[in-house]
């Protein structure tokens, strides 16, 4: 007889849109959750940086990207039962409407969904809605046999009477109503871009310490817990691609503060295989860590903290002078923007920054440019997300010879950069299944390397 697999709870949090508030309702869950003595483990739909970074405050425990273009159906699966298996819960929050992917449906929520085989709780906004939500209801749940709608949570609902007619809605179309949201301005965490701020000034502690009081008052914990139990996923270890450059460890410094902040958890695993890795912050340290072999500066708001990055010149001419002497450098959006020569803000004020590569950062006008990219560079393909306002107002730089598509396999403007040994995009690449991209880097690096 085979051995029945355990269980636990496991879910992906879905909306009809963006903007239902799933990811305020995410937050309130991880922390009451976690509150109860479970070890939550978080997961975000989508190559989405900001929503992972509040997922990891709300729950103690890193939150990873599940992103069915960037990496392998395979790879998705195999971090989310590597991080889960140690949980006692995992919750997983989806990317703008139930079936919005890339083409179609395909790497949506519903398709992370069908891949891990785990069932789906649709968050509503119904705050100009009642009984009408049936139908919607209804459609979401027979749309796609390949996914299970086992219940629904309502947000921006007015008062217990709004919602009896939202639960005799989901009575009649067979999903489980679990409960609801009130409307309460409290709740709401102010946007900035495409996400939630990761502003330093909003309290997010305070809220996500006020969702996770009210909502035991009118989400039926227990029942959603119950309703999700689902068949373990088997545990398995990472596998990466061992190293085929030099046997000896590299010293890697990562930047890592309020001004960058845009990393994937699983590209610092990958890249660790590499090297001993070491943060620093370019807002408050005086240096690189010393001797350093790689350097990565990945994204983040340099925008906000242009005085203070201005400001720190110790730090500036350090880094200066590590990609002057030929260190390997890979800075992605905001880091590229930091390694320019001065960075202008919403207001046209410029502010010095590292003076590295012969360009100019502007956020005046913001212009937004978003969407998936496959970048071939070198032999090699990775894939990646460009998400940005700001743009080159004046630069020299050299692109690399990498040919850069979108999800459907169209040409875009966006460029790899090199001068030197310092490689630059606004592509936030996703290494985390093959650091041979880092790699790559650290060996073309190397002298007599080809330029």
């Amino acid at each position: 007889m085979l051995p029945i697999p355990s269980e636990k709870p496991q879910f992906l949090l879905a909306a009809p849109s963006s903007g239902s508030g799933k990811t305020t309702l995410t937050l309130g869950l991880l922390r009451a959750l976690a509150r109860r003595g479970l070890v939550v483990q978080p997961f975000k739909c989508g190559p989405d940086y900001l929503d992972t970074h509040h997922h990891t405050q709300a729950a103690g425990r890193p939150s990873l990207n599940l992103d069915l273009f960037m990496a392998s159906v395979g790879h998705a699966q195999a971090t989310y039962a590597h991080y889960t298996a140690p949980a006692d819960v995992a919750v997983v929050e989806g990317v703008m409407g139930l079936f919005d992917g890339a083409d179609r449906m395909r790497g949506s929520a519903a398709d992370v969904a069908e891949q891990l085989g785990i069932p789906v709780i649709l968050v509503v906004d119904a705050r100009a809605m009642a009984y009408s939500v049936a139908p919607l209801l209804f459609g979401f749940k027979n749309f796609y046999p390949g996914i299970r709608l086992v219940g629904a949570i309502f947000n921006f609902v007015n008062t217990a009477t709004h919602y009896h007619f939202l639960r005799e809605a989901c009575e009649d179309v067979g999903v489980e109503p679990l409960g609801y949201l009130p409307n309460n301005q409290e709740f709401i965490i102010p946007s900035r871009h495409l996400g939630l701020s990761i502003d330093t000034a909003i309290q997010y502690e305070a809220i996500v310490e006020a969702l996770a009081d009210a909502l035991p008052h009118t989400v039926d914990l227990d029942r959603l817990l119950a309703a999700t139990r689902t068949a373990a996923p088997v545990a398995a270890p990472l596998l990466l691609p061992a190293p085929v450059g030099p046997a000896p460890r590299r010293r890697l410094a990562v930047a890592r503060d309020a001004a960058f902040t845009f990393t994937y958890h699983q590209n610092l695993v990958a890249l660790a295989a590499l090297g001993e890795i070491t943060y620093f912050s370019p807002l408050a340290d005086a240096a690189l860590p010393a001797g350093t072999d790689f350097l990565y500066l990945p994204g983040g708001y340099p925008e906000l903290f242009a005085g203070a990055l201005s400001a720190n010149a110790p730090m500036r001419a350090s880094i200066a002078a590590y990609c002057a002497g030929g260190g390997a450098t890979y800075a992605e959006c905001g880091g590229l923007m930091y390694l320019g020569q001065q960075l202008l803000d919403a207001q046209g004020q410029a502010f010095a920054m590292a003076g590295v590569l012969p360009c100019t950062t502007s956020m005046a006008p913001a212009q937004m440019t978003l969407g998936y990219r496959s970048v071939a560079y070198n032999g090699l393909t990775i894939k990646g997300h460009e998400f940005h306002y700001s743009s080159l107002t004046d630069h020299g730089l050299t692109p690399a010879p990498a040919a850069i598509t979108n999800a459907k396999g169209a040409a875009v403007p966006v460029q790899l950069y090199r001068q030197g040994n310092v490689w630059a995009s606004y592509v936030h690449l996703y290494w985390g299944e093959n650091p041979a991209f880092a790699e790559q880097l650290l060996v073309l690096a190397t002298p007599g390397a080809p330029p």
